[in-house]
């Protein structure tokens, strides 16, 4: 079997591990077995890519790193140049857990929350110490390689620049951060666990996942403006309620030894940053029986809550749904993309990533040439809202569960035609209106409500798009492939599918500027053929 270089590295502190009652053989055997079976995973950040191949996937998450180092030259000005430490490793700090601990949840959360131990282990003559031994420092050693990713640059260019003093307190910081994050994520699950069962849990998990997805989409163009809004020269003003700001606790000690600078709030922060630390390791070794306990809930299955009818929703569903089939169809649609976690970790970055790019670009357009408000068209960049549609209409014919799509067999249809109306109906209204009513809303506020017949274009045209994003990606019955089977082919699909949206937004751009009344004309042609489009692909058989 393969060793791991970080278990040969662990051999060398075997003495301390056996001083303190651990069998420390046993506790190797354990860890080895764990790293291995990580190596099998895919990490959150690239679960967004076209499926590899197994072999492909052995060791992902350390080859996924790299992109930690990208999100860690941000930390460069803030850890290698200026002496105001207390406000630049305080940014520094709070860039440095959260991205720690978010990558904490998202990738390993099955680490804190493995119940198989006790199946297993429990059954065997192994102590609990040696137990809960190994499940620390698996998790530890997790977050030392993000650590290790987020600082080794910073800290390099730290060293030339601030000194061997600065370079060691980092380091030392960094290992008492590790030591602090795994008892804040601990506790903040103990405390779901305590009120709430597993479900919550693994909802405030996926969001998680969403929320890092997201960042890392949009991180760039937060890098490339970062240094815009950076001032060295803030100073900062200490209020009670300062001493509850963690990252500040970690600047403290800087503050006082590089700048000799010795008030009661950097006293008291550098006491903070030393005692919290070792008493959270103390508590987390407390606290495991009853985390322990309270992950029996993570075995129990949340009865589903049956909703209460709403006449005006059902009149609604009405309207839009002429059929029964399709009404059926279009709540079974509905909950599976409210439900189904790997549906909603897959298109949800998507969805808040449409959210904000318009506004990316209009930003980069003020910042550029001064914009009068009254007559700009830059409110077009709402175009940039449909690129959800190309992959939530992709994912809509996927499902983790994919093999109870049995069941449409023994539907008495002779096709599936209001499975599918009704399925992306259910995307346009559940997920794809919310976001744009916001934008809109939004827009109105700073363009006037001139802007509204050009918002209404813009809507039929987000769903003339989706059909033909259906027909470009074959038509598929919803819910029915494998995530597995998305490989390269239908991302040339996806790509290839942004020429129809290029299209729709330059037709209405000209039409706007060169037609009077263009746009209300653009916007009666696009209801004509939307309908009809509409009428066409989901004819139904005779």
């Amino acid at each position: 079997m393969k060793d791991f270089k970080t278990l040969q590295l662990l051999d060398k502190f075997r003495f301390i591990f056996v001083r303190m009652g651990i069998d420390y053989d046993i506790m190797r055997t354990i860890l080895h077995i764990k790293l291995t079976m990580d190596g099998r995973k895919v990490p959150t950040v690239f679960n967004q890519a076209s499926h590899k191949k197994k072999q492909e996937q052995k060791n992902g998450y350390i080859k996924s790193l790299w992109i930690y180092v990208l999100f860690g030259l941000i930390l460069i000005p803030l850890m290698g140049f200026g002496q105001n430490y207390l406000f630049q490793m305080s940014i520094a700090y709070a860039m440095i857990i959260f991205m720690i601990m978010t990558s904490l949840i998202s990738d390993f959360s099955s680490v804190l929350l493995d119940v198989r131990d006790r199946t297993v282990l429990s059954t065997k003559p192994i102590t609990p110490k040696t137990i809960n031994a190994a499940k620390f420092m698996h998790i530890f050693i997790y977050l030392s390689y993000l650590t290790i990713a987020l600082t080794t640059i910073p800290l390099l260019v730290s060293l030339f620049t601030q000194g061997i003093v600065f370079f060691i307190l980092t380091v030392l910081e960094l290992v008492l951060i590790n030591s602090f994050i795994v008892v804040l994520t601990a506790i903040l699950y103990m405390v779901i666990l305590r009120f709430f069962d597993g479900e919550k849990l693994k909802d405030l998990i996926n969001y998680v996942q969403i929320v890092l997805s997201l960042m890392l989409m949009i991180g760039y163009q937060v890098l490339i403006r970062s240094f815009e809004f950076v001032n060295l020269d803030i100073v900062l003003e200490f209020h009670w309620w300062s001493v509850f700001l963690i990252p500040m606790w970690f600047a403290a000690p800087y503050e006082l030894l590089l700048n000799g600078n010795y008030s009661l709030f950097t006293v008291v922060y550098c006491i903070f940053a030393i005692v919290i630390p070792m008493m959270s390791i103390w508590l987390y070794i407390k606290l495991i029986p009853t985390f322990e306990h309270n992950l029996q809930k993570l075995l129990n299955t949340s009865k589903s809550k049956k909703e209460k009818k709403n006449l005006l929703k059902e009149l609604f569903l009405k309207i839009i749904c002429r059929t029964n089939e399709e009404r059926a169809f279009y709540r079974f649609a509905s909950l599976m993309m409210k439900q189904e976690r790997e549906f909603k970790l897959k298109v949800y970055p998507s969805l808040g990533f449409s959210f904000v790019i318009p506004f990316i670009f209009m930003f980069t357009m003020t910042q550029s040439e001064e914009i009068d408000y009254s007559v700009s068209i830059a409110y077009l960049n709402i175009y940039f809202s449909m690129l959800i549609i190309p992959s939530a209409v992709l994912m809509l014919g996927h499902s983790g569960k994919y093999k109870a799509a049995w069941i449409y067999k023994i539907f008495p249809f002779k096709d599936y035609t209001d499975l599918k109306k009704g399925s992306l109906k259910a995307f346009l209204i559940k997920l794809y209106i919310p976001l744009y009513s916001v934008l809109s809303i939004v827009l109105c506020f700073i363009y006037g409500t001139r802007i509204i017949p050009d918002l209404l274009a813009v809507f039929v045209a987000s769903c003339l798009y989706t059909v033909i994003c259906y027909i470009g990606f074959g038509s598929k019955i919803p819910f029915t492939k494998p995530y597995d089977e998305i490989g390269d082919a239908q991302g040339w699909k996806t790509f290839i599918l942004l020429i129809p949206l290029g299209v729709l937004a330059g037709i209405h751009y000209f039409m706007v500027t060169l037609i009077s009344y263009g746009t209300i004309i653009y916007l009666i042609v696009l209801v004509i053929i939307n309908f009809s489009l509409w009428r066409l692909v989901f004819k139904r058989a005779k």
